[in-house]
């Protein structure tokens, strides 16, 4: 069996208090799941802060994205090695947002999935399509293209211990969700996708849905047979909201 995944991305929100209120708030009602793992991805000034709240928890953290290089002239960007130092397991890569707003290619997201391998963390690798890219019959042209960048690079061992988010981009902060089956139709898809190259790889990789999660449907989602928790946007910065999208993915195991 897949593990289950609930993974919270802050996106560019935050406060010292609020995360404080918020983590303290999750902590007493998430005990070891065997198989079942929670965690948030923060923005980087926060790191410290969440590490000295959730070291020795059963919650781990991670950054929202991670630089293709390892050190240089390269201002703004975070390497991996860097994020491994505060204790950091998970780095998201290739987000729609980073896809979208900042210029991050098929190409450079592959770079970034290698990068984050070689400093010991596991990528979370997101993959989606626009609303007129579905609405043109291109979801798995789309979700082929971005998976294959990074197959061709690094092989389907680079998703050997990663994870796998399938976020519509039509579905994210808009209200909009996915439903189960649309949801799992995209991680079959993919599932397939990575085992015409390694089906063993591909059996034991878990699947994410990013896209509007929420208690009310975390439980029809995760129910699906490829669909192995979320990517927790807005629902995450809420306690109770990400704690019942917790309780889903735990009884969903």
């Amino acid at each position: 069996m897949r593990q289950k995944y609930v993974v919270g991305n802050w996106k560019l929100n935050g406060s010292l208090p609020g995360n404080e209120a918020l983590l303290k708030a999750i902590l007493p009602e998430v005990s070891p799941k065997a198989g079942r793992h929670l965690a948030v991805c923060v923005p980087a000034p926060y790191l410290a802060q969440v590490r000295g709240l959730l070291e020795g928890s059963p919650v781990a953290w991670g950054g929202q994205d991670v630089s293709r290089f390892e050190k240089g002239a390269y201002t703004g960007d975070v390497s991996g090695a860097m994020l491994r130092e505060f204790g950091a397991t998970l780095a998201i890569v290739g987000h729609s947002e980073r896809r979208t707003l900042f210029g991050d290619t098929d190409a450079i997201v592959a770079e970034k999935v290698a990068a984050a391998r070689k400093a010991g963390l596991t990528p979370i690798l997101c993959v989606g399509e626009t609303l007129a890219e579905r609405e043109r019959s291109e979801t798995e042209a789309v979700l082929a293209r971005q998976l294959d960048a990074v197959l061709e690079k690094s092989g389907a061992a680079a998703l050997d211990g990663a994870l796998l988010a399938y976020e519509p981009v039509w579905a994210i902060g808009t209200g909009k969700t996915a439903t189960s089956a649309q949801a799992q139709e995209a991680h079959a898809f993919l599932r397939a996708r990575v085992a015409k190259q390694d089906a063993a790889v591909a059996a034991r990789l878990p699947m994410l849905y990013g896209g509007s999660v929420k208690g009310a449907n975390a439980t029809e989602l995760f129910a699906m047979p490829d669909v192995d928790g979320g990517l927790i946007g807005g629902a995450s910065l809420v306690a109770e909201d990400f704690l019942a999208i917790w309780r889903a993915a735990v009884a969903a195991g």
